[in-house]
């Protein structure tokens, strides 16, 4: 079976560690702020101003004025902070962010990522995700492994155009976990379920397959 959301959003959140400051893009990485394990602190940054969110707010915690840079409502954690998004962009430029989470539409082995256009279609832009892939060092994708018609978007080489070449080191989609080194994605994890055959015949970038692929384990 392939991940839910809600399952990439545990898995990522997996990958935070206490005193981190952490960016979550639009989409699934929004998700991971529900996760964040108990008793660990982790800030997490917004590049419309908000530093230190919150999870999602219950409906009688909304407020309209509060949102993340999706637009999504959110909460304030103690301790938060809400400054300009020039300062949160200086905040990202100078690498002060230790994790970003970002969706894309195609990451390839050299570690491209494309994520903000498609041409023909009408999308909202880049965002802050540029900047992103350009000040931070340690950056997860969450993605699905193939589109809606079934192709893949883990590739050889990236199709649309480039949000940043070269950057990108973790792939999470809904059927694996990978790393990408030396111009190929390594399967690290499967989702319960999923065979390797399955993320095989799924991914058209070189993919390596160790001996033993775990499957990923939920409570």
């Amino acid at each position: 079976m392939a991940l839910t959301r809600e399952q990439m959003a545990q898995r990522i959140a997996r990958e935070l560690q206490d005193g981190y400051y952490v960016n979550l893009g639009i989409g699934i990485p929004t998700l991971v702020a529900n996760y964040v394990p108990e008793g660990m602190e982790v800030m997490l940054q917004s590049e419309n101003g908000l530093l230190g969110m919150g999870a999602f707010p219950t409906e009688d915690e909304i407020d309209a004025d509060m949102i993340n840079a999706g637009k999504q409502t959110v909460t304030a954690r103690v301790g938060a902070s809400i400054f300009n998004s020039a300062e949160s962009f200086a905040m990202i430029r100078g690498g002060h962010v230790d994790l970003t989470v970002l969706g894309a539409f195609e990451v390839d082995v050299m570690g491209n990522i494309a994520s903000w256009m498609i041409p023909g279609k009408l999308v909202k832009g880049m965002g802050g995700a540029m900047d992103l892939v350009a000040g931070a060092e340690n950056i997860i994708v969450v993605m699905t492994h193939a589109s809606k018609d079934g192709e893949s978007k883990l590739l050889p080489r990236c199709t649309l155009p480039l949000t940043g070449a070269g950057c990108i080191k973790r792939v999470l989609t809904d059927l694996a976990y990978l790393e990408i080194e030396n111009g190929a994605f390594f399967l690290r994890e499967r989702a319960p379920g999923v065979s390797v055959e399955e993320i095989r015949a799924r991914t058209a970038g070189e993919l390596v397959i160790p001996d033993h692929v775990p499957e990923m384990q939920f409570d």
